[in-house]
């Protein structure tokens, strides 16, 4: 019930600015004139993303915005070598990565999503319910059936075939492998001494496909395959997807409102430069595979135009833009995160000068 009760308040909260956020976002105010933004990064977040590109274009055409869903890795490179606007990442940078950058770069929290566990088992019509046991075992290459005891013990109606478990996974640096990895890594000690976590690993076994849209395709077209991508793409290509036990011993589905209670458990401890894990969050509702995802931006923007274009876009984007969330089943950010991402939206700065007026 909380966690419900979240949701509805970051809801109602992103309504409630929306006239602030319009005044910020070319509609009201100064005309940025005809601008191009370049972005590129994680798969993630790509179906929101897209939808917010097509309606702030209504709000503001003058500001065209280019978003190339390349994976977490790719957009990180990308915004150190500085040739996008802003990239894209999942996984927050790492020290040595922020080290890499040339200046100082801002993570910008956007939206949360779930990591949905998706498989193909023609005939299996329950949603599967896995142990974070079977999960590894079965990244690991220890569970090689879907038969195997394990998983019968935990899913005893379903008829599970005894053909071969075919595991896919990422090709590309990924945002979603480093949040899944994560998990592995906590909830495994086998996975975290043998592979670890991170964008790109060596997983030992399994197919690899890019992106995931390559992932949801792969499994989608392969029966007796179990992966993991973004919720979104899990619902939008009809794949079946596992409920998870969590940390607390429930089993969890990979809803909105699981994954908004994931992050209502752990926001209080969301560092000043808001990069947060809410891996295997406690909570008996939490979702243990969810995610912020983020923006990565520099703090101090060379084209003052452009600079505002962008930061026009975000505060739009974090605040009205929410309420376009849930539909593509991604959760809007907690009530108590607003004030904190404000503020980080309240550095950028062109020449010194502020980009966002108070």
């Amino acid at each position: 019930m909380r966690s419900i009760v979240m949701l509805a308040a970051a809801v109602a909260l992103a309504a409630g600015c929306k006239d602030k956020a319009e005044s910020v976002s070319g509609r009201g105010a100064e005309s940025t004139g005809e601008v191009e933004i370049q972005g590129a990064g994680a798969t993630f977040p790509y179906p929101l993303y897209s939808k917010w590109i097509a309606e702030y274009q209504k709000l503001d055409p003058q500001v065209r915005i280019n978003y190339q869903s390349i994976g977490s890795g790719g957009g990180i490179r990308q915004i150190i070598e500085r040739t996008v606007d802003f990239g894209a990442s999942d996984a927050p940078m790492t020290e040595a990565e922020l080290g890499k950058a040339p200046a100082k770069l801002l993570h910008i929290p956007m939206t949360l999503g779930a990591v949905a566990i998706t498989y193909n088992l023609p005939g299996v019509t329950d949603r599967l319910q896995l142990s974070p046991e079977i999960v590894a075992g079965i990244f690991l290459g220890e569970l090689k059936t879907w038969n195997a005891p394990p998983i019968v013990a935990m899913n005893p109606q379903a008829k599970l075939p005894a053909s071969a478990i075919t595991v896919v996974h990422r090709s590309d640096g990924s945002g979603t492998t480093a949040v899944f990895t994560e998990y592995l890594s906590r909830v495994s000690a086998a996975w975290k001494g043998k592979v670890g976590a991170g964008k790109s690993v060596k997983f030992p076994l399994g197919l690899g496909a890019k992106g995931n849209e390559g992932v949801a395709g792969q499994v989608k077209t392969t029966p007796g395959t179990i992966g993991y991508v973004e919720l979104a793409y899990a619902k939008q290509t009809g794949l079946a997807y596992a409920a998870l036990r969590n940390r607390a011993g429930a089993v969890v589905a990979p809803t909105l409102e699981n994954v908004a209670a994931a992050a209502a458990s752990e926001v209080a401890s969301m560092p000043a430069d808001l990069r947060l894990s809410i891996v295997d969050a406690p909570g008996k509702s939490a979702y243990p595979i969810s995610a912020f995802t983020y923006i990565l931006i520099y703090e101090d923007q060379m084209d003052t135009r452009k600079g505002k274009a962008i930061a026009r876009f975000l505060w739009w984007a974090t605040h009205d833009g929410q309420r376009l969330g849930p539909s593509l089943d991604y959760a809007p950010l907690p009530a108590q995160v607003l004030p904190k991402v404000e503020a980080g939206l309240r550095r950028l700065q062109s020449k010194a000068k502020p980009l966002l007026s108070s």
